[in-house]
Order: structure tokens, then sequence, then C-alpha cells
């Protein structure tokens, strides 16, 4: 019996026997194995991520001025463990889509600080809504509840912690602006306050008319009325 499935391993099967065409085949899948696993390893690399310009002037910059990059413990989360999941079947369906992104940086939508910050919006909301999707996956990679020492907490946050999954809540929902700056989602509204505060500070001049940007209580006394308004970067002036 032994003899029989020795001689049928290496008997001819067209030009090459079994057991040659089994051996080149386990192979030829380590290899491929290997070679997959390599090029997934090589994508996740930092210094992968901020190989464009468009990465590394800018988002990258951010990160490197947060919690994520710099903190007491000294452990840091580079781009990889906060945007592609550890899980095997998420991971590759996360570098199967990666390539979408590349017509942006040939068509130069973000070749720019300019243009980054132009479309700093709707990148930021696509990212949130992915992670929104799958319960912050990506956060999951280093941050579990489980392993969480609410007493070493402020109170407020480990009750939020505790109840917003309860409550449908998931880490991005509270943490949007944890390693990248915010986007300005006022519609444009912010930036004119912005300037209306910056026009406030300089003080008005013969002819202009002022309006409030703040309302300060009429019974509040003048020491507090001004620091009020201090906080928002106006001078309280006093007519008598």
């Amino acid at each position: 019996m032994t003899r029989r499935l020795w001689r049928f391993f290496w008997s001819p099967s067209g030009v090459l026997s079994l057991g040659t065409l089994l051996i080149a085949g386990s192979l030829g899948g380590i290899l491929f194995w290997g070679g997959l696993h390599w090029t997934i390893e090589l994508t996740n690399g930092e210094s992968f991520c901020i190989g464009c310009h468009e990465m590394r002037d800018t988002v990258y910059v951010e990160y490197q001025q947060s919690v994520h990059c710099r903190n007491a413990s000294g452990v840091g989360a580079i781009c990889s463990v906060c945007h592609v999941p550890k899980s095997w079947l998420p991971k590759m369906i996360r570098k199967v889509r990666a390539p979408n992104e590349l017509p942006h940086h040939l068509l130069g939508n973000i070749d720019t600080p300019e243009l980054s910050e132009a479309n700093r919006a709707e990148m930021a909301q696509h990212v949130w809504a992915t992670m929104k999707a799958n319960d912050s996956l990506e956060c999951r990679n280093c941050n579990r509840i489980e392993h969480i020492d609410f007493a070493l907490m402020e109170a407020e946050a480990a009750r939020q912690i505790q109840e917003g999954p309860a409550a449908g809540d998931t880490c991005i929902g509270c943490h949007e602006g944890i390693a990248h700056k915010l986007p300005d989602l006022s519609g444009g509204h912010m930036k004119l306050f912005n300037e209306l505060l910056a026009s406030a500070a300089r003080g008005a001049g013969a002819g202009e008319t002022l309006y409030p940007l703040i309302t300060i209580p009429y019974y509040a006394s003048a020491e507090d009325a001004q620091a009020e308004a201090t906080d928002v970067g106006i001078e309280v002036v006093r007519f008598v």
C-alpha cells in the first residue's frame, strides 16, 4: 500500500510528477504569502505613510505634536495603528481600498497646505464616518475598555467612557481631534467671527459702528465685565 502511494505520488502527470507539482506549489505558496506579508508590513510603516509630501508636510506635522506621538509614557502610535485595523479581514479590505486615494495624489488635489486645508473637512468626515461604521475598530488596536483603570481618571471622564458604549457611542465620536487639527465645520461663520474679534481688538475708528460680540449682564461689576470680555479678546469701553 505504501509503495503504491509512493509510486502514485511520483508518477508523471503530463510533464511533471504529482509530487513535483505539490512541492513546487507549496514553495510558490510560501513565497507568495511571504511576499504579501512583507508588502503589507512595508505599507504599514511610518516612512511609507509620509513618503509623499502631502502627508509629510501637513497632517504628519500635526501628528508629531499630538499625544499619539509624544506623551509621558513614551508609547507612540504611528499612522497605520490608527488607520489600519489589526484583524486580518478588515486589514485586507482597507488595503484593497487604499489605492482609491492615489488619483488625488496624481491630480494634486491636496498638493499644497492651502489645498489640504480646503479639503480638510471632507477628508476628516470621511475618516470619521468609516470609524463610526466599524465601531472605532482602529482605536481598539490599542485602547480597550476592559484594560482601563477608571480610578486613575477624572470622575466625569470615567463616567462618559463607561456609559458611552451603552448609549451607542464609539471612540471617534468624542475624540475626533485627538491626532489632527479639527476642520472648521461652521460653514465659514467661525472665520467671520474671528475677523470680528480681531476688528474689536483693534478698536473702532471715527464713524464706525460698534456691535456687541458677547452678552455681559448689566448688573456685572466693571471688573467682571472686563474679565468676561478679555476671555474673547476684546476690551469693554464704558461711556459716561
